[in-house]
């Protein structure tokens, strides 16, 4: 996957010890057709192929002790070095993918997707030497309070999110434009056919074919869903409007 460089909107590198995780996921719906539309491509880089030892170590004991082991800073730096080199000064976004880092939102994701390059550095044990970050990585991330045994699922999301906001991977361009976090506001409920089932009706205005009534009921229930579910949104809605 990693000898060849093609012209896509997008190169997403991805520094892991486990790359046969991302088989799946990159190789099936949305991810596989931005693909074939040149829209993005994918580069597995396995961190024990930058390793110098016979064992292919990628992780040690801390100094100072204390408990889990700690990811070695040479084998990074090595495939970092070696991206940037293939990549031929290109710019690229450098992000590790750790318990530390800042929580990934929709506004992330938007920001992100106009990049041509990002890097992926999926973290380990305890975490990576400090070296990393402070020579290679330009932001962290986190997916949420939590902690994960691997920043593999992380990065499978961030390319989830990111991918499917350049222009052209999804079918309806319009999509994007009425979903959860955009503007603050949670998605409004959504039905489809049949129009009753088990005596359950879709609401009367959504049949009646005004779209001017359409629109202001989805705004309704937008925003009557963000009150009841995430209140926090509206307050950084308000918070926004006022700056």
């Amino acid at each position: 996957m990693d000898s060849t460089i093609r012209k896509a909107a997008m190169r997403v590198d991805i520094i892991t010890i486990f790359p046969k995780m991302f088989d799946c996921v990159l190789n099936e719906s949305i991810m596989k057709r931005a693909q074939a539309k040149n829209k993005v491509e994918f580069h597995i880089h396995d961190l024990r192929d930058y390793t110098s030892d016979k064992h292919r170590k990628v992780d040690d004991r801390p100094f100072g002790g204390g408990a889990g082991m700690v990811m070695r800073p040479e084998p990074i730096f090595n495939c970092v070095e070696r991206i940037k080199s293939k990549i031929k000064g290109k710019r690229t976004r450098v992000i590790l993918l750790c318990p530390q880092g800042k929580n990934f939102s929709q506004s992330s994701a938007k920001r992100l997707s106009k990049l041509k390059n990002i890097m992926f550095i999926c973290g380990h044990y305890e975490g990576v030497d400090e070296r990393v970050r402070r020579c290679l990585v330009d932001e962290e991330f986190s997916i949420g309070d939590y902690v994960l045994t691997g920043g593999e699922l992380p990065a499978m999301v961030f390319i989830d999110a990111v991918v499917r906001l350049i222009p052209g991977v999804l079918g309806d361009k319009n999509s994007l434009n009425f979903e959860s976090f955009e503007g603050n506001l949670l998605e409004h409920p959504h039905y489809t056919r049949p129009a009753s089932f088990r005596k359950i009706g879709v609401p009367g205005v959504l049949l009646s074919g005004d779209h001017n009534k359409i629109d202001a009921w989805r705004k309704q229930e937008s925003i009557k869903r963000t009150r009841e579910r995430r209140p926090d949104l509206l307050k950084l809605k308000s918070r926004r409007r006022n700056e």
